[in-house]
C-alpha cells in the first residue's frame, strides 16, 4: 500500500469511526468533550505513522480505540493526574488495559448506542450559541477538520477554530453532563438536535454566500447524521420527520444546478435527474414518523410538502392545494413570516398570482424580513406573472442586492433584465 492509499483508507476510517470513537472516549474519561476529542486525535496521528507500513488493521476502530485509550494510560502515569477526575480515569484505563483488543471493541459496541446519542446532545447543549452547535457537532460527530467546516460556511478558520475550543471550554465550565437528558428536558434538547442538522442541511442546499449555489458535501454530513439519530431514538416522530425531509430535498441536488453551475428552479428542474432511491427513503422515513402516531410536527410537515412535490412526475402535477393544506398546518404549529412567505407561494400556485400576492403584501413590514432576499423574489415573480413588468423588475434587482450567493445574484439580474420593457 503506497502512503497516499494509506492516507486515503484513513481519511475514510476517520469519516466512519470518529464520532464512534469520540463517543467512547467521552464516556471513559468523564465526559470531557475536549480531553477525548485530543485522546482520538493522538490516535490518528499514530495510524498516520503506523498504517502506511503495517498496512490498514483488519478491525480499524478498535485500532484507533486501544491506541487512544494506551496513550491516555501513558499521559496518565506520565503526569501523575491527581485531581479525582483523573484518579477516577486512571483506575477505569487501568482496569481497560488489560483488555484485548477485541474484547475493547465489544466492549465499546456494548455501549455505543448510548454514547453516540449522549455526544448529539452534548454537541447541541442549549449552552453554547447555534454557531458553537454546529462547528462542533460537525467536528465531533461529522468527522469534519476545521478548515472543512471554516471553507463550507466561508468563515475564516481561525474563528471556527475559536468557536470550537471555546464551546468545548463552555462543555467543561458549565459541567455539562455526558447524557442523554431526562424526560421532562428531552424535548427542547431534542429540538436543539434537529435544529443544528437542519441548519448543516439548509446550507448545503442552498448556500447563503459564495460562489457555489448548493454545497452537496454538508447536504450529506447532515443526512448521515440524520440517519444516526433516527436509529438510535426510533420512537422520535420529529427525528424521522427531519429525515425525510432531508432525504427528498436531497434528491433534487443534481437537477438544482445546470451545466455551468447556474441555479435551477424546482418548476424547472429535470425530474428524471432527481434520486428515485432517496425519494423512496425520504417516503419511508416519513411513514415512520406517522406511525408512531399523534400530530405531525413542523420537520414531518415539510416532508410530507416535500413528498408532494416528489410524487409528481410533471411540474403540472404537483397537488398545491394538499401543500398549501400542509403549510396551513404548518403555519399554526410553527408561525414565521418565512412559513407564511411559503404559504403565499403554494397559494398562489394553487389559486393564483394575485391571491399569493395578497399575503405577501402583509409581510412587507415584517422586521425580521427587511433582509431577506426571497420576499422581493417571491414579490417580483407573482408580479411577473401578474404583467407588471416595472415593478417585478425592481423587486428583482432589490432581491439581487440582498443576496450574497453569486450564483442567485446572477440569476435574480438575469430576471429582472428579462422584465424590462
Amino acid at each position: 500500500m503506497t502512503a497516499s492509499e494509506a492516507h486515503g483508507a484513513i481519511d475514510a476510517v476517520w469519516r466512519i469511526e470518529s464520532a464512534r470513537l469520540i463517543a467512547g472516549l467521552t464516556r471513559i474519561v468523564g465526559g470531557d468533550v475536549g480531553l477525548a476529542e485530543d485522546l482520538a486525535q493522538d490516535a490518528l496521528v499514530a495510524a498516520l505513522q503506523q498504517w502506511p507500513e503495517a498496512g490498514v488493521p483488519r478491525n480499524p476502530g478498535a485500532w484507533l480505540m486501544a491506541a487512544a485509550k494506551h496513550k491516555a494510560f501513558d499521559q496518565l502515569r506520565r503526569y501523575k493526574m491527581l485531581e479525582r477526575k483523573h484518579q477516577q480515569l486512571g483506575h477505569e484505563l487501568e482496569a481497560l488495559q488489560e483488555t484485548a483488543v477485541p474484547d475493547l471493541d465489544a466492549a465499546l459496541d456494548d455501549h455505543i448506542g448510548d454514547d453516540l446519542l449522549r455526544l448529539v446532545f452534548t454537541t447541541c447543549h442549549p449552552v453554547l450559541s447555534t454557531e458553537a452547535r454546529v462547528a462542533l457537532t460537525l467536528r465531533l460527530l461529522g468527522g469534519l477538520t476545521t478548515e472543512e467546516i471554516a471553507r463550507a460556511f466561508l468563515v475564516p478558520v481561525p474563528t471556527i477554530a475559536q468557536r470550537i475550543v471555546r464551546a468545548k471550554r463552555t462543555l467543561a465550565e458549565a459541567r455539562a453532563p455526558f447524557e442523554v437528558p431526562a424526560a421532562a428536558e428531552l424535548a427542547p434538547r431534542l429540538a436543539s438536535v434537529l435544529e443544528v442538522m437542519y441548519l448543516v442541511f439548509n446550507e448545503g442546499y442552498a448556500a447563503t454566500a459564495g460562489d457555489d449555489w448548493v454545497r452537496p458535501a454538508l447536504c450529506e454530513d447532515a443526512l448521515r447524521l440524520g440517519r444516526i439519530l433516527a436509529e438510535l431514538a426510533p420512537e422520535e416522530p420529529e427525528v424521522h420527520g427531519l429525515v425525510a425531509l432531508m432525504e427528498i430535498q436531497a434528491s433534487r441536488l443534481r437537477a438544482r444546478v445546470g451545466p455551468e453551475g447556474e441555479p435551477v428552479l424546482l418548476l424547472d428542474q429535470n425530474r428524471a435527474r432527481w434520486d428515485q432511491l432517496l425519494i423512496r427513503r425520504g417516503i419511508a422515513a416519513l411513514e415512520r414518523a406517522e406511525a408512531l402516531g399523534g400530530a405531525l410536527g413542523p420537520y414531518a410537515l415539510q416532508a410530507g410538502i416535500a413528498a408532494c412535490h416528489a410524487r409528481a412526475h410533471t411540474a403540472a402535477e404537483t397537488a398545491w392545494p394538499r401543500i398549501v393544506a400542509l403549510y396551513d398546518a404548518l403555519a399554526q404549529l410553527a408561525p414565521s413570516p418565512v412559513v407564511e412567505l411559503n404559504r403565499a407561494v403554494a397559494v398562489a400556485m394553487a389559486f393564483g398570482p394575485a391571491a399569493g400576492l395578497e399575503i405577501v403584501e402583509t409581510l412587507a413590514s415584517e422586521p425580521t424580513l427587511r433582509n431577506y432576499h426571497l420576499l422581493p423574489s417571491v414579490r417580483g415573480d407573482l408580479l411577473r406573472k401578474l404583467g407588471r413588468l416595472d415593478e417585478a423588475r425592481v423587486e428583482f434587482e432589490r432581491a439581487a442586492a440582498l443576496t450574497r450567493n453569486a450564483p442567485e445574484r446572477k440569476l435574480l439580474l438575469e430576471r429582472a433584465a428579462a422584465s424590462a420593457p
